[in-house]
């Protein structure tokens, strides 16, 4: 999905005025915020120890000493997955900064130079495009064995065209502009002007198709966690404890219900951060999408 957003020239308070009034960015900065900080708290605290195995308290419904029960180690399932979002959010994160640190600027040349170079990028764009994460992500570990630096590496891969078309398409619509004439004319190179005039005006543009990519780099961690190419055990991951959960939703469903609801919150709540951002900042979008 890209998303055309023209900014508007605003006060900060104007703008921090408009957010607390938007009930989609409230809710999904509410939400986001509220994961982030259940992934911080995990690197310090967790209820119990995600590595410890318990057998006899495996299988527990969810109670006083186990909010969200344990699994069929008796580890608990709390603690897994706040592990569990820390893994995510670092994964997704760090894939997205890959996109975006090589997209934007492959996007942003493309646009500046025009031509042939122009046509060949979207080309090797289009080609990348062609094979999805999950292909990319199942020929890598078979290269280099399963792993969450290979999953990084597969959702960056995967992230790297989007941005690039995205910023192509925002730093098109604004090289004809006024501005960007009178740049040139004042001897200003094509990189400068970039940088200084091009860059700047797609930047909600970008950080809007973050928070997007982001919820999506979630998903795909999760993803490739459940198919075995994610992060390893004994490290808890989301996919991973609903692959472990499948074979028990009769007898222990609280398994596959905890992960699973996880994953649909953080993803809920970044898009609908990202709804909220693009509203705030330019509410033409709403009626664009």
């Amino acid at each position: 999905m890209t998303l055309q957003i023209e900014m508007s020239e605003e006060t900060f308070g104007n703008i921090l005025g408009k957010a607390f009034r938007n009930t989609a960015f409230v809710a999904g900065f509410v939400i986001t915020l509220l994961i982030l900080a259940m992934a911080v708290v995990s690197y310090g605290w967790t209820p119990y120890d995600v590595t410890k195995l318990v057998i006899s308290d495996k299988t527990q419904a969810p109670s006083l000493a186990h909010w969200f029960g344990t699994d069929h180690f008796g580890r608990d399932i709390l603690s897994m997955v706040m592990v569990g979002a820390r893994n995510s959010i670092a994964v997704a994160l760090v894939a997205v900064g890959i996109g975006m640190g090589v997209g934007v600027p492959l996007g942003a040349f493309a646009a500046a130079r025009g031509g042939l170079v122009d046509e060949a990028l979207m080309r090797l764009n289009d080609l990348v495009f062609a094979f999805p994460a999950l292909l990319s992500a199942i020929m890598i570990t078979a290269i280099f064995g399963p792993g969450a630096i290979n999953a990084i590496i597969a959702i960056g891969i995967f992230n790297i065209p989007v941005f690039a078309r995205v910023a192509r398409a925002g730093a098109l619509a604004i090289w004809p502009r006024e501005f960007i004439l009178a740049a040139r004319a004042a001897g200003k190179s094509s990189t400068q002007i970039t940088i200084e005039h091009v860059l700047p005006n797609i930047a909600t543009l970008l950080l809007v198709q973050g928070t997007i990519q982001f919820a999506l780099g979630i998903l795909a961690e999760a993803g490739l966690s459940y198919l075995g190419l994610g992060a390893q055990p004994p490290m808890p991951s989301w996919g991973r404890m609903l692959f472990d959960a499948q074979t028990r939703m009769v007898v222990a469903p609280w398994m596959a219900i905890f992960p699973g609801m996880a994953i649909v919150v953080a993803v809920l709540g970044l898009n609908l951060l990202g709804d909220g951002i693009a509203d705030i900042l330019d509410p033409k979008s709403r009626r664009q999408r």
